[in-house]
């Protein structure tokens, strides 16, 4: 499919998705959502898609967030049911989302990222809720994901400040996994991409879903006895990668991951 705000490349078991609009720093209006969200859940149905990376186009930002201009100027500010980027509020993905973070990501753009499950950022990015400062608030996720990540006093200091954070200093925090030279930002994050699609895209599936559902228990006892009726785990058990996995082991080579 064509898409007028976004770009969707497959590179094997990746899917790279761009946002691009460049020129306003890939700040991101009512359509460019709707085109991620169609996007997105196009990813999550495709059974040969089993990594996600996500990234900006141009060298400036990944996101600079809601595009402030688009809503001054009386634009349609809908947003579909999966949130901000067709992600925020997209609880039900279960497979691995990187972001590779090439720029400024503020806002509603570093609540992308924060709604990935690693991030990767090049030596230039930069990091911030600022919302505060235009009368808005980080409700896409920000507010909730920031704390949960890096500890609620660290994150408040970002959140009740609208301060930026390097991606160094983000790496010291602790929701950035790597930080590289701008020039070798899509190399590492593609080497994150292939590190995961080595392994049975099952088990990552109900790994992920096994630490977020998990979290969300009230007890670690209760998140260790509920576990393997979570969706994603009950269909590792009845695998084809479950049975593939110890078979390749015990025949001393590389196993044949099927992702069914």
């Amino acid at each position: 499919m064509a898409y007028e705000h976004i770009r969707v490349d497959r590179e094997g078991h990746v899917t790279i998705f761009t946002l691009n609009r460049p020129d306003v720093m890939n700040a991101l209006h009512s359509p460019a959502h709707f085109e991620m969200h169609e996007a997105l859940d196009a990813f999550a149905a495709d059974p040969e898609q089993w990594v996600g990376i996500i990234t900006g186009a141009g060298e400036r930002a990944f996101s600079a967030g809601n595009d402030l201009k688009h809503q001054a100027t009386g634009g349609e500010m809908r947003s579909p049911p999966s949130g901000f980027a067709g992600l925020t509020s997209r609880f039900d993905l279960n497979k691995p989302l990187i972001a590779a973070v090439n720029g400024v990501a503020m806002g509603g753009g570093f609540e992308i990222a924060l709604a990935c499950d690693i991030i990767v950022a090049s030596e230039a990015a930069v990091f911030a809720l600022p919302e505060p400062r235009v009368g808005l608030a980080a409700l896409a996720g920000g507010l909730h994901r920031l704390p949960r990540a890096i500890g609620v006093k660290r994150a408040m200091g970002m959140i009740l400040t609208g301060r930026r954070v390097s991606a160094a200093e983000g790496a010291e925090l602790g929701f950035v996994n790597e930080v590289v030279p701008a020039a070798d930002l899509m190399i590492a994050a593609r080497r994150w991409a292939a590190q995961i699609a080595e392994l049975s895209p099952m088990s990552v599936r109900a790994s992920k879903e096994a630490v977020f559902k998990g979290l969300d228990e009230p007890t670690l006892e209760s998140a260790i006895k509920g576990q393997n009726r979570y969706p994603a785990v009950s269909a590792l058990f009845t695998s084809e990668d479950f049975v593939e996995g110890p078979l390749a082991f015990s025949q001393k080579r590389a196993p044949n991951w099927k992702g069914r």
